[in-house]
């Protein structure tokens, strides 16, 4: 059993064990307590946001997360080298390691958060399930035993009853967790589910649960001192996921009422209080549709959408981990506790959600994030995004008097900002938050999957096109001036073939006598007058309405963003016809993103049917499974496990057979 007690002195230097978004959130807090703040980096963020506006930064390793950010060693070396006094581990990578938080207390270091006794208890989710189960929560039913053997575990399935639920008993995320609708499937599910747990937590024990269809998942903050003292801070609703990752959060849920949440409440406070936890934590429930809620797990850290608890309760959530980490008892009790309004904030991740979300990373060529909402982010125009770490790069988070405000006000932030140079969910999230399941507050875990098409359809598609390639021609160095206005005669027809999305278009562009321009598309035809044509926007009149656009002409790449939607547009008016298929119809299988190579599931000689999977690869702390293009017969695998690849890299080949 591991030292139950929280260090408590005072502290001067906080070391942020962690990166990106949440290393600059923490060192906001920090500093406004009065404290100086270090940064740790891999050799990917070197250049990274949170690097320069820390007080100081120390090396920790190379790029993949084992190496650097998951380096107990590492980070103990650059707190001591620093001189830093506590340490702060953000969310993810070693939040809730118990051995992390030890070394800390036997480096001399405040951990702020709580004991390692209480993340060993907590944060397995096998121990936690049996914790509750004795204080009497209810909880999912399950198999969380010593026993992993592949046997065992489909014994215990079928048991439980398909569809069955793994989960890695470590960590969160999403990561190491799969639904598993049949037994003939559970084999290849529970093998991507250790591998892709160990190289997120460095462990790949997991447990089995019975899968509850269609609940919503609510989650109770709670923050607990060494004073004995120990309070809730409402709910959150964040039903809205893919990958079993959360998309979109909000506060206070719209199918909690006061007395669920009272009741709610007083499970998870008696909890933190049985545990004499201290520091913050959620624990997390599913919600039937009768109103029954069953204990999940525990996060024995900050989370990610603390931010909706902040907004709607006013309270800074990373001072009081300050606070309590320095021994004071909390400054609020449960009565003085009032909720304002609503919150709802959105995982801007750098994903193609219609690549079944294929993580994404490259270059950010220009950011730009509104004033009128909260945005939680470490980028900059020309940033890098890597591929070794979560696909998340910002939240934005908005706050109203009622829940149709809040939303209101985060689909009018997410039109005003600007992320070219790398696909992210921007438009997907619109999409959601439009939707009138979520508007009528009806989200389930189940919302994405029912409705995948329709959030995924485009809103303009048309029209976004004629005006992408009325862009790429105005802004060609060669084409003749927008400010000509009237001319003796209209130019003939422009040929042009441009790519979105994947797909081509061919268009004419025609320039005519009132200045005006007529660009013929997709079976229809636009006519747009030009007002102003900026560097970076243009302001034009379409059938009597002025509109304008924000735009990036990178080369033949063209990045436009036309009321709140992206598109990435390249120009194939003068490109040489593509000599094979990228989709493996040339028997060739290629890397869909820059991505590691965890597991080859075929050898040379064994033949493949189209569809087969042939080999996974991992980006973002995520496992993607690459598939066979055709049926033949498997002529060389070109990768190794373990190796970095980067985006189209051939990776298989098969030959007809």
């Amino acid at each position: 059993m591991r030292n139950g007690s929280v260090q408590h002195r005072p502290f001067f230097k906080v070391l942020v064990a962690n990166r990106g978004e949440i290393a600059l959130r923490v060192m906001r807090s920090a500093r406004q307590l009065g404290l100086g703040v270090i940064a740790v980096y891999s050799d990917a963020d070197r250049d990274a946001l949170h690097v320069r506006q820390a007080d100081q930064a120390v090396r920790i390793g190379e790029a993949l997360p084992a190496q650097s950010y998951l380096n107990i060693p590492a980070i103990i070396a650059a707190a001591k080298v620093s001189g830093a006094d506590a340490v702060h581990p953000g969310y993810g990578f070693l939040a809730e390691n118990e051995d992390f938080a030890q070394a800390c207390k036997e480096a001399g270091l405040v951990f702020i958060g709580p004991s390692p006794q209480a993340i060993e208890a907590m944060g397995n989710k096998a121990g936690a399930k049996e914790i509750m189960k004795k204080a009497g929560v209810p909880c999912v039913p399950g198999y969380q035993g010593a026993d992993q053997g592949d046997e065992v575990m489909l014994a215990e399935a079928r048991k439980i009853g398909f569809p069955v639920m793994i989960k890695a008993v470590a960590g969160g995320g999403g990561r190491g967790m799969r639904l598993v609708n049949d037994a003939a499937s559970f084999a290849d599910a529970l093998r991507s589910a250790r591998s892709e747990a160990n190289a997120a937590f460095g462990d790949p024990t997991v447990i089995l649960e019975r899968a509850i269809q269609n609940p919503r998942h609510i989650e109770i903050q709670v923050f607990g001192d060494s004073h004995g003292n120990a309070i809730h801070l409402g709910e959150r609703d964040c039903s809205v996921q893919r990958r079993h990752q959360k998309l979109i959060e909000e506060a206070p849920s719209p199918a909690v009422t006061p007395a669920l949440r009272a009741k709610m409440g007083e499970v998870a406070v008696a909890a933190v209080k049985a545990l004499r936890y201290e520091g913050a934590g959620t624990l997390e429930f599913l919600l039937d549709a009768s109103g029954e809620f069953y204990f999940m797990e525990m996060n024995t850290r900050l989370q990610v959408e603390h931010p909706v608890t902040e907004a709607i309760t006013g309270l800074d959530l990373v001072e009081l981990q300050l606070r309590v980490a320095r021994g004071e008892p909390l400054p609020v009790k449960q009565q003085d506790i009032k909720f304002s309004g609503h919150a709802i904030e959105v995982r801007l991740c750098s994903e193609d959600a219609a690549q079944d979300f294929m993580p994404q990373s490259g270059r950010m060529a220009c950011w730009q994030v509104p004033d009128s909402v909260r945005v939680e982010h470490a980028l900059q125009s020309g940033a890098e995004i890597p591929p070794f770490y979560d696909s998340m790069i910002a939240k934005v988070i908005s706050h109203g008097a009622t829940r149709e405000e809040a939303r209101g006000r985060l689909i009018v932030g997410l039109e005003q900002l600007t992320a070219f140079g790398v696909t992210t969910n921007q438009a997907f999230l619109m999409s959601c938050l439009r939707h009138p399941g979520f508007a009528g507050g009806e989200a389930t875990t189940a919302f994405i999957g029912a409705h995948r098409d329709e959030l995924l359809a485009p809103a303009n598609a048309a029209f976004d096109t004629a005006l992408a390639g009325l862009l790429l021609y105005v802004t060609n160095p060669q084409a003749p001036s927008w400010r000509s206005g009237r001319s003796l005669a209209a130019t003939f027809p422009l040929p042009a073939k441009v790519e979105i999305a994947g797909h081509p278009h061919e268009l004419e562009i025609t320039r005519e006598r009132d200045g005006g321009y007529i660009v013929a598309a997709d079976g229809r035809q636009d006519k747009f007058e030009i007002d102003q044509l900026d560097p970076d926007a243009i302001r034009f009149r379409h059938d009597g309405v002025m509109d304008s656009a924000k735009f990036l002409r990178d080369g033949g790449r063209l990045y436009l963003q036309h009321r709140g939607i992206p598109l990435a547009v390249t120009d194939l008016t003068l490109a040489a016809p593509k000599a094979a298929a990228s989709n493996g119809g040339d028997g060739k299988v290629r890397a869909a993103m820059n991505g590691r190579v965890v597991a080859v599931l075929v050898k040379p000689g064994d033949r493949v049917a189209a569809g087969q999977p042939v080999m996974t690869l991992e980006a973002m702390k995520m496992e993607h499974v690459h598939k066979a293009g055709i049926d033949g017969v498997v002529a060389a695998i070109d990768v190794a496990e373990g190796e970095q690849v980067t985006t189209g890299r051939i990776v298989a080949e098969i030959g007809a057979g």
